[in-house]
């Protein structure tokens, strides 16, 4: 099939076919301008999962250069990032990618203010500081596993809410979605 259909692209269109990017194939196996389908009946569109790889390994290059810094100004760094991000692909049907990778993000950030805490003397006293009681902050600051874990954990969910990282400047991939289809 591929064969036939390259043959009438290079003699009658007088076309070149590149055969990296080119085959035949099932929509929801394929990707194009970083967008892909699902196997639904009517097809959705959707966030290629490369697409989103790709993004996470942008947004983890970025963290890396903010753990030092101050929480506020690397969130301030991505904003632009992040809304590019949604608004290139606001026309995305499936919008559980977006959640996905907000709730990635909010990790990361957490994760990133559990190593700039360092010790769990310090760790404890944010947590206090934060609202979680004295037991349950020495307990979480002291439980010996590493930040992704913690970054997920009850302990530091409730000490840094969602509605935190929003005042600093973080935006949602959601909203910034949402807000890109108003415009349209």
């Amino acid at each position: 099939m591929l064969a036939s259909i390259e043959r009438f692209l290079a003699q009658r269109l007088r076309l070149v076919v590149n055969r990296d990017k080119s085959a035949v194939a099932r929509p929801w196996k394929r990707k194009f301008l970083g967008y892909t389908f699902t196997m639904h009946h009517p097809p959705k569109l959707n966030v290629a999962p490369e697409s989103v790889k790709r993004s996470k390994s942008n947004l983890r290059e970025r963290f890396r250069r903010g753990r030092g810094r101050n929480l506020g100004r690397v969130i301030t760094e991505l904003r632009p990032m992040i809304r590019g991000w949604g608004a290139y692909f606001r026309k995305s049907q499936v919008r559980i990618t977006f959640e996905d990778l907000d709730q990635w993000i909010r990790r990361k950030r957490r994760a990133i203010l559990w190593r700039q805490w360092k010790r769990p003397r310090t760790r404890a006293k944010h947590l206090r500081q934060r609202g979680l009681p004295r037991e349950r902050a020495w307990r979480s600051a002291m439980n010996g596993r590493g930040p992704w874990w913690n970054a997920g954990a009850s302990h530091m969910n409730q000490a840094v809410p969602t509605r935190y990282l929003t005042q600093l400047g973080l935006v949602r991939l959601v909203q910034e979605a949402r807000r890109m289809e108003r415009l349209i």
